[in-house]
């Protein structure tokens, strides 16, 4: 059987020509040709992957000598005495083996390349400085409750459940268990279950321990409100 021209094998992976209908009915009865043609589109999909990779590092040169002596090494053949019948066979086209070499060579260096540049970006693990349990106070459903993380880039991490719907707003509040009186606002309560706020510089945790969730009113009174929801204490 004849076999298709390699020039327009390499026209079809690159998808530049479309297959005449005669081409199509060769590819599914010539297996030789097939596996070429999915071999091309393989290195043709290698090299779109990696175009838009910029200043990639050269692959060092023992990979090139690790590449070439796999192609060129010779096959042993297995003596087998079993008689099988002709295989309708095509040879490997000389000219493919450096391209594939070559898209190797490509692909190990873009596989380093990112690996490494997401090593780099990657954020660093967050650290947990303290943490507490919030519990309703005997006026609050009991389902209601929650969990805060202090962070130690200096932010609380506050996980609230079931909270009791207000007009107004819930509000995060960090106080001093020896001197109710002395206490800090953190924020406010976005609608989702779950928020990070910024505790603001100079707070001293160790002492505003005790960590306050309230309903607030809009009155335009910055002073807590006096309705507390949940309370927890912070432990290190």
């Amino acid at each position: 059987m004849q076999h298709l021209d390699p020039d327009r094998l390499v026209l079809l992976a690159l998808s530049e020509q479309t297959a005449e209908s005669d081409e199509t009915g060769h590819l599914q009865r010539c297996e030789p040709c097939r596996d070429e043609l999915d071999t091309l589109r393989t290195v043709a999909g290698l090299g779109a992957e990696s175009q838009g990779l910029s200043n990639l590092p050269a692959p060092p040169e023992h990979l090139w000598q690790r590449i070439e002596a796999g192609i060129a090494a010779p096959v042993t053949p297995v003596a087998d005495v079993t008689p099988r019948p002709e295989r309708n066979s095509r040879p490997r086209r000389p000219w493919l083996a450096p391209v594939l070499a070559a898209a190797a060579a490509a692909v190990l260096a873009v596989v380093g390349t990112v690996t490494v540049d997401r090593y780099l970006r990657r954020p660093p693990a967050e650290t947990v400085a303290a943490r507490a349990t919030l519990s309703p106070l005997p006026t609050v459903p009991a389902a209601a409750g929650g969990t805060v993380q202090v962070l130690s880039d200096g932010q609380l991490r506050i996980d609230i459940r079931n909270l009791p719907l207000t007009t107004g707003f819930h509000e995060v509040w960090l106080i001093d268990p020896d001197d109710p009186a002395k206490m800090v606002a953190i924020g406010n309560l976005p609608e989702k279950p779950d928020a990070v706020l910024p505790v603001p510089v100079g707070v001293d945790m160790n002492r505003y321990r005790l960590v306050d969730v309230s309903d607030e009113p809009h009155d335009g009174d910055a002073t807590h409100s006096g309705r507390s929801l949940l309370r927890g204490t912070l432990t290190y």
